[in-house]
């Protein structure tokens, strides 16, 4: 099969080569895999910043394609199903653990960029019948943290929601937020990116370049009251904002770090608000397949700024790496 490699932690070694076709073992399921997706975390393993990682190696967690022979013991899935695998399939359900995210998809196991991949059939989860395969491999990782967050806050109509960028999470929880009929508030520094979020439902809009206390001016468009819900995606910069703009009871869902790790924050709003920062790994495969449920029942539609060809993958990654540029998922078709 075909396959694109990266032979060392940098942007400038990736390779094309042909390895053996993959064999489906029992419990496993072969997928011919038609599309990929990148999230920074492929960056962060391509540029030497994820530790343990070992190369050469087959690269991008994120997939989607359809079956193409079952081991033994496979009896829910048929051929020609269209799926998507789960890039962690140690995790099945329930709350994370070590043994759970040991074992990684595009990491410590062959990735995206391949021809085929033999994978468990335990974590394999249905395409909506809506989507095509590239936009099914946008799902594991960005739409599962985004539903993962708005299900944390118990988002529902009335409910206030904030969200920092336009990146994948970020949109998909504009989606979600706006089926649960909760008011979405969005900050970007582009006027053009905000326009399309209005187009996709958001119903306040923030420039951070423009106002750069944002958090006061969520308190304002919320009349003092604040968000249910913070989305942060930005990490170090943007911490004690996002403090200041959550609600009494509200909730930090923390997923990003682009702006770095270190953070000083107050504890005194953290304890007087009774906030709840909670820190997010993605999910399990069962928050996959209720992510992808409820993509199908509200035909939601990933938003792609943009689809590379597989020849052109350090193209895709310098494009991601830049950071900012994009609206929504960048994309890799076979």
């Amino acid at each position: 099969m075909k396959a694109i490699e990266l032979t060392a932690p940098t942007l400038t070694a990736f390779r094309q080569i042909e390895l053996p076709d993959p064999k489906a073992g029992r419990g496993e399921v072969l997928i011919r895999l038609r599309a990929a997706a990148l999230n920074f975390l492929d960056v962060a393993i391509a540029t030497g910043n994820f530790p343990g990682m070992r190369f050469p190696m087959i690269p991008v967690a994120d997939g989607a394609g359809e079956v193409a022979a079952l081991g033994e013991g496979v009896s829910q899935f048929a051929i020609g199903d269209r799926v998507i695998p789960h890039f962690m399939p140690n995790w099945q359900g329930g709350i994370i653990t070590p043994h759970n995210v040991a074992a990684m998809r595009g990491a410590t196991l062959p990735g995206s960029l391949a021809e085929y991949v033999a994978v468990p059939a335990s974590s394999l989860v249905a395409l909506p019948d809506h989507l095509d395969f590239v936009q099914g491999a946008t799902l594991p990782i960005a739409a599962t943290t985004a539903w993962n967050a708005v299900r944390s806050a118990q988002i529902r109509p009335g409910s206030v929601v904030v969200l920092l960028g336009t990146g994948g999470v970020s949109i998909f929880a504009l989606q979600f937020a706006k089926a649960a009929g909760a008011t979405v508030i969005i900050a970007s520094s582009s006027d053009e990116k905000l326009e399309r979020a209005r187009h996709l439902g958001a119903d306040h809009l923030i420039n951070y370049r423009a106002t750069p206390a944002w958090d006061e001016e969520v308190l304002k468009l919320t009349d003092g009251r604040g968000a249910d819900l913070v989305v942060e995606t930005v990490g170090e910069a943007t911490m004690m904002r996002a403090i200041n703009a959550a609600a009494t009871g509200g909730t930090i869902f923390t997923v990003g770090f682009v702006s770095g790790t270190s953070s000083s924050i107050e504890l005194l709003p953290i304890i007087v608000k009774a906030l709840r920062i909670i820190g997010n790994n993605t999910g399990s495969v069962a928050d996959l397949a209720e992510a992808t449920r409820a993509i199908a029942a509200h035909r939601i539609e990933p938003v792609i700024d943009r689809v590379f060809d597989i020849e052109d993958t350090p193209t895709a990654y310098a494009e991601l790496s830049t950071g900012g540029r994009h609206f929504g998922k960048l994309a890799i078709a076979h």
